[in-house]
């Protein structure tokens, strides 16, 4: 472990040995706990994080970037069954997407389960869900459950793809920061929204509107692309 900023830093990057990754995830998990914000790498990007649960850790992790409310940050999911404790009314077409690509880059906007006691923001009754593709964010979350986690970047700056992109950026702003070399790549997710009978695209990211509607085939559905943003 080492100090930088507020931050401490912990290598779980696979230099060091099972003992120092086990130290990496408890502290982040406890970090968690305690209301405070981690930054650990994903299949995409690195992520900063806070519990889904925990309304003012959700403020810190917006205030952290300088981003505003009507931004909410999605949230990391450790297995796909978590979808149906955070979701309703899941179509059949948005399973058969998670099943084609969770793991991995692809970020399902669903209506919120409404007994649901967390604020994330300015969300409309949606909540955006993706299981992540990287084995050790995958162990943090099944230590802490669903996190709120957006790219660990300040808002208009690249977001981190190395633990010293991210220490540069929120060294000062967060309390842990797991090394786990460089993230998955430097595309963020693809984002398509579950909420309507036919799936629209909000984002374009790592998973092509080809891959989307290929996936699709056995739903005779394709994906609405007409105003979607670029990653």
């Amino acid at each position: 472990m080492s100090q930088s900023g507020s931050a401490q830093v912990y290598d779980a990057s696979g230099s060091g040995s099972d003992d120092e990754r086990e130290t990496a995830v408890a502290a982040a998990a406890l970090a968690i706990q305690r209301g405070r914000l981690v930054v650990f790498p994903t299949d995409t990007v690195y992520g900063i994080a806070a519990d889904a649960f925990d309304a003012e850790a959700v403020q810190r992790l917006l205030d952290a970037k300088g981003r505003g409310r009507e931004m909410p940050p999605p949230v990391l999911v450790s297995t796909a069954g978590t979808l149906d404790a955070l979701a309703t009314k899941v179509p059949d077409y948005a399973r058969v997407l998670t099943d084609a690509f969770w793991p991995g880059p692809l970020t399902v906007v669903c209506h919120e389960q409404p007994s649901l006691r967390w604020d994330l923001g300015e969300t409309r009754g949606t909540v955006a869900v993706r299981m992540p593709a990287h084995e050790l964010a995958r162990e943090i979350l099944d230590r802490t459950g669903p996190l709120a986690v957006s790219s660990a970047n300040l808002t208009g700056k690249p977001a981190a793809t190395t633990a010293s992109e991210a220490v540069a950026m929120l060294g000062d702003r967060v309390a842990v920061i797991v090394d786990g070399g460089p993230s998955g790549g430097a595309v963020p997710s693809t984002i398509v929204d579950v909420t309507a009978e036919r799936p629209r695209l909000l984002r374009l990211g790592a998973i092509s509107v080809e891959e989307l509607d290929e996936a699709l085939q056995e739903t005779g559905l394709t994906v609405d692309a007409d105003e979607a943003t670029e990653a």
